[in-house]
């Protein structure tokens, strides 16, 4: 799989254990072993997904100035302006993500694999 989506083993192992970890996924060892889901793939959603391999930091998508320059006006009052305005942000994406499955992923790959095949062939 790691080398599908151009990854380290390593980095899909991590993935493939906070999946686990979040109910997501269950891993069978030995030589009958494999990764299979644990839900229907109707049931996960990509933010199920998003918030499982720690996508975000605290809670938060967007980290910025972290210490911005107090004495000057736009670092003194930059968080009071956009912090609003990411969290919207943040929560929109949140929301979209909710709306879309695993179902949803797998009709479009195939749809598109489709689509190329015909093209192809």
């Amino acid at each position: 799989m790691a080398g599908s989506v151009g990854v380290n083993p390593v980095v899909a192992r991590n993935i493939f254990r906070q999946l686990k970890k979040a109910g997501l996924i269950v891993v069978q060892r030995g030589g009958n072993g494999g990764v299979k889901l644990a839900r229907k793939l109707s049931d996960i959603t990509l933010f199920d997904v998003y918030r499982a391999v720690d996508s975000v930091a605290d809670g938060k998508l967007f980290h910025f100035h972290e210490n911005p320059n107090a004495a000057c006006p736009v670092g003194r009052n930059i968080h009071h302006v956009m912090d609003g305005r990411l969290e919207e942000i943040q929560d929109a994406m949140e929301q979209k993500m909710a709306q879309m499955t695993l179902a949803d992923v797998v009709a479009d790959t195939e749809a598109l694999i489709e689509q190329q095949n015909t093209i192809a062939g």
